[in-house]
């Protein structure tokens, strides 16, 4: 479908397609490419553990055993006495960091951090662990 549409072919599909969004998945997997897979899967590896290093010193837990994790989808428990939308609101507003409410069962009960792509990097990671230090 990408192809037909860069060379100017008549439109067969009957519905408008993702167009931005096939050139972000081509990008994406572009840059996968030029890094390397095996990079890539230690870069999110290695933040992810940073990750929980930081947040278990502030006394933030994990969801989910070690042995079960995706390294890219961190689901950790709200710590007691953290008013849930106010620490994400504030993150938000304040260090331009957003992170998922928890859903169904756990809505209220765990934040969801994710640690994809450009977002899986040091720097990224002791941000949001200074910036949760400031608002809790």
């Amino acid at each position: 479908m990408i192809i037909n549409y860069w060379e100017g072919a008549t439109r067969a599909y009957h519905h408008t397609a993702p167009i931005n969004m096939l050139y972000g998945l081509y990008q994406a997997l572009y840059l996968i490419l030029e890094e390397g897979e095996q990079n890539v899967y230690q870069r999110h590896m290695d933040n992810h553990r940073r990750l929980v290093e930081g947040l278990d010193k502030i006394g933030i837990k994990m969801l989910v055993d070690e042995e079960c994790r995706l390294p890219m989808l961190n689901s950790v428990f709200i710590p007691k006495g953290a008013d849930d939308a106010a620490v994400r609101s504030a993150l938000l507003k304040d260090h331009k960091i957003e992170i998922g409410a928890g859903l169904g069962p756990l809505a209220g009960k765990i934040w969801r951090i994710g640690l994809m792509g450009h977002t899986a990097r040091p720097e990224n990671v002791d941000k949001l662990l200074a910036a949760l230090k400031t608002v809790l």
